[in-house]
């Protein structure tokens, strides 16, 4: 990428571009852009033969104005403060889009998981989990899975925090496995509303999804479901990536083959469905009808942005777009759908999962599913609403005047501690 876009800038630019259009005081506006607290601490644990290694991890509080800190912690070598503390603030807005009761948190460890053991990787999220017990809790900050981090990680985080507390509390963090307390449906949850949020862009547009063209960046979790599901209500996947590149078919590939072609080998490089093979880039550029960006923020950038040809784009991943990208898109009339809805589902069902581990009654996937499509629904009116009402010049925008509304009111109505 020739635009090296710093993803905490970018969250601030685009609070800004929301913040334009709303009378917002200049001081709140500035306490909305900045993290409450943010924990940096050093892990050292022990490794399978013995050594030492010391990994550095980091936890952001960025708002809790409507409700616990909310988010997800990932496991990946290019985690930095400023990555987790710009995460940490698009959950805000995120849970708030979709008018759920929440606040922001996330997290991060720098480590590259495929390095180590899972007896090592255990010892990790313990150590992590120590260090997070003064800040997490039911009712305080509730950790989730993100990138390169699951159920059986959070599984070992609940374990950590409920034997240092000498307690059971399943909702001390979500995603977890079911037989721990999970939802049904988590899973599923974020390429769901990825799905969900396509399909009404494209009602909204009048555009027919039966026979649309999709190209999916990323095919991990969020991607392969979001390729699944769209799938299932008529488009045509004719093209998908990970790390080692992309594959292509213009009669289109199938979502569940690949994903198992991948399970096996670990890439999508070499599935015997494709009739090409190239980059990631040249996958962001391809004609199609709907492009859906679901690996790692800064995806595209100005310059790529010129050569991208879809009609419409639907981000599962967060922040996949730079700023610059954002507005080259605008201009250009490509319809963007951002992160802080589409890809909401996770957050969502989340909630779902922690309002069942308080009340220790569990639901059906069928009803975790049409209350989701219910609440991403309710959310997408409510941002193309304000998009007309306000003519503004994105939806991105728009999303972030419904948000920054909400929190600004949360704000206002507790009033200030001294």
């Amino acid at each position: 990428m020739s635009e090296d876009a710093n993803p905490f800038e970018s969250l601030q630019s685009q609070i800004d571009d929301a913040a334009a259009h709303l009378e917002v005081d200049d001081d709140v506006l500035e306490r909305l852009k900045h993290p409450e607290r943010v924990l940096e601490t050093n892990l050292s644990v022990e490794l399978d033969d013995g050594s030492l290694r010391r990994f550095t991890a980091f936890r952001s509080q960025f708002n809790g104005d409507r409700g616990p800190y909310k988010g997800g912690i990932r496991y990946h070598p290019n985690v930095s403060r400023d990555e987790v503390k710009a995460l940490s603030g698009w959950m805000v807005y995120k849970c708030a889009v979709v008018d759920i009761p929440y606040g922001g948190g996330k997290g991060g460890i720098i480590i590259d998981p495929r390095e180590y053991s899972e007896a090592e990787l255990e010892r990790v999220t313990r150590a992590f989990a120590t260090e997070l017990r003064p800040l997490i809790g039911v009712d305080r900050d509730v950790p989730a899975p993100d990138v390169n981090t699951g159920q059986r990680e959070m599984n070992w985080i609940k374990d950590t925090y409920e034997t240092l507390e000498n307690t059971t509390a399943p909702g001390v963090v979500t995603g977890k496995a079911p037989d721990s307390g999970g939802s049904a449906g988590r899973v599923e949850a974020t390429g769901r509303s990825t799905m969900l949020v396509a399909r009404e862009a494209f009602d909204y547009l009048d555009i027919e999804m039966k026979g649309a063209s999709v190209a999916v960046q990323g095919y991990g979790n969020a991607g392969w479901i979001a390729a699944d599901l769209l799938e299932g209500i008529g488009a045509t996947i004719v093209a998908v990536s990970d790390s080692s590149g992309a594959i292509y078919n213009e009669d289109g590939l199938d979502a569940r083959s690949v994903r198992s072609f991948k399970n096996e080998t670990g890439t999508v490089s070499g599935y015997d469905g494709a009739a090409e093979e190239f980059s990631n880039d040249d996958l962001l550029t391809l004609d199609v009808d709907l492009l859906v960006p679901a690996a790692l923020e800064n995806a595209i950038d100005r310059e790529l942005a010129e050569d991208v040809d879809a009609d419409v784009i639907v981000e599962a991943a967060n922040g996949p777009l730079t700023p610059g990208a954002d507005a080259v898109l605008t201009d250009r009339g490509v319809h963007v759908f951002p992160d802080i809805l589409a890809n909401a589902g996770g957050v969502t069902v989340s909630y779902f999962e922690w309002v069942q581990n308080r009340q220790r009654f569990y639901w059906t996937e069928e009803r975790v599913n049409e209350e989701l499509e219910e609440i991403i629904v309710d959310a997408f009116d409510a941002l193309t609403d304000t998009y007309e009402e306000y003519d503004l010049e994105s939806f991105r925008t728009a999303a972030y005047v419904v948000a920054i509304q909400r929190v600004v009111d949360a704000f206002e109505d507790a009033g200030t501690f001294p």
